[in-house]
């Protein structure tokens, strides 16, 4: 993660004072990576880093929000609408987990990992449409009423498989890594032929803890047995959010797969998702993505 962490050219948009706040963030998620491998550093010292990072970041969104506002860019509202996911939402989660975990090392990854992940497809792709390089992914926002349904439906459905009470992260995620994960795309088509692509995202603390549970055995690694109940936990999911909301009986599973971590991130980079939810269990994260075809 630290070599991720360096500086690149390439994250250069073009306008000086967004390219040397970004760099500013890059730097400090760099040092924190370092402070957080060092173990003669405490809780405190990585507490005091997070912070800083927290409160840069907040003020640079401010700041890039001024610079959108004065040349009058189109898609100012959406932009701002990712900055404020993450100024309200996962921040706080994020900060949340390092508290009640006394920043543990898995909570202090969580942080980077996100972070540094949509730090990364931020400036890649929402930044630079700014400047007219590219578009925005997120042309349409389903922001009110169908994500309210959506994250409600996901919350319950983890609640029912997982017995387990989530709080939402993000609600535009990019596929950021926190940790190792199962990764399950499942393509399902209607009968008037419409495609729809699910992507589930389990992280590894969450699926072994499942599946230990369904077996009564004690499992601590991804073998095959724990990716195919994997598997049928993911179809577990969609079959309890369909009741809800998510894919009405004309809807038949045409296909599942097991993706890497780079195909994921791959896909993420070139296609544009519908809704796109990160959830924190309190056992592990999980994301949960869908594109409509």
């Amino acid at each position: 993660m630290s070599k991720e962490a360096e500086w690149d050219k390439r994250f250069n948009i073009g306008i000086d004072s967004i390219d040397n706040a970004h760099r500013k963030l890059f730097s400090i998620v760099h040092r924190l990576i370092h402070l957080s491998k060092d173990e003669n550093n405490g809780p405190w010292a990585c507490a005091e880093g997070i912070k800083f990072f927290k409160n840069y970041t907040i003020e640079h969104f401010t700041d890039e929000e001024a610079y959108m506002q004065s040349i009058g860019y189109k898609g100012y509202e959406i932009h701002k609408r990712l900055h404020d996911d993450m100024r309200y939402k996962t921040l706080p989660a994020l900060e949340k987990d390092l508290t009640e975990s006394n920043y543990s090392q898995e909570s202090i990854q969580h942080f980077l990992g996100i972070c540094l992940g949509w730090l990364t497809a931020h400036i890649l792709i929402e930044d630079r449409a700014i400047t007219g390089k590219i578009s925005n992914r997120w042309k349409t926002d389903h922001a009110g009423a169908d994500m309210n349904v959506l994250e409600n439906a996901l919350t319950v459905t983890i609640k029912k498989i997982f017995g387990l009470q989530p709080e939402i992260v993000s609600e535009h995620y990019s596929g950021e890594d926190f940790g190792t994960s199962m990764i399950i795309r499942l393509t399902y088509y209607s009968t008037a032929k419409k495609k729809v692509q699910i992507f589930i995202v389990l992280e590894k603390s969450l699926v072994l803890r499942a599946v230990s549970a369904m077996t009564d055995i004690p499992l601590d690694k991804m073998d095959k047995l724990v990716m195919n109940a994997g598997m049928e936990l993911s179809l577990r999911i969609m079959k309890q959010l369909g009741i809800h909301c998510l894919l009405s009986s004309q809807y038949q599973l045409e296909s599942r797969h097991f993706m890497t971590p780079e195909q994921f991130r791959k896909t993420f980079y070139l296609e544009i998702f519908d809704y796109s939810l990160l959830f924190n269990t309190g056992h592990g994260y999980f994301a949960f993505c869908i594109k409509l075809v």
